[in-house]
């Protein structure tokens, strides 16, 4: 992924615009895209500021997390489930998510799903 413009170059080409020149002049004298002028200058008008937006990190974590609450109580309910038994349940409750979603959420939350033996593990002892 690309490294967002400077500070620097987008204040000029912002500059040259509150100056005068159109939005595709100063794009053309600073040798940026027309289009990014125009953005920087519309986030301007919007927002006050034209700074970079943020790139990368998780998107799509932001739906199971709002469902904090239901997924741990339906995990809680019966703990000894797998995950595609699991994402049933919570089809069931209307909430929607993957088995590998759910994976992650475990792993984010430090939660789990470890299955304890049916058995006591054997000890050896020793014959005198």
């Amino acid at each position: 992924m690309g490294k967002p413009l400077s500070m620097d170059l987008r204040a000029r080409a912002l500059a040259a615009v509150d100056g005068g020149k159109s939005r595709r002049a100063a794009a053309r004298r600073f040798g940026v895209s027309i289009s990014s002028v125009i953005r920087w200058d519309a986030s301007r008008r919007e927002t006050g500021s034209f700074g970079p937006k943020p790139q990368g990190g998780d998107m799509r974590s932001r739906r199971i997390e709002a469902q904090h609450a239901e997924v741990v109580a339906v995990f809680e309910e019966e703990s000894d489930q797998t995950l595609e038994e699991l994402r049933t349940r919570l089809i069931g409750l209307g909430v929607v998510a993957s088995t590998s979603a759910l994976s992650r959420f475990f792993q984010r939350h430090g939660i789990t799903r470890k299955k304890r033996p049916g058995t006591r593990s054997s000890r050896i002892a020793r014959t005198s």
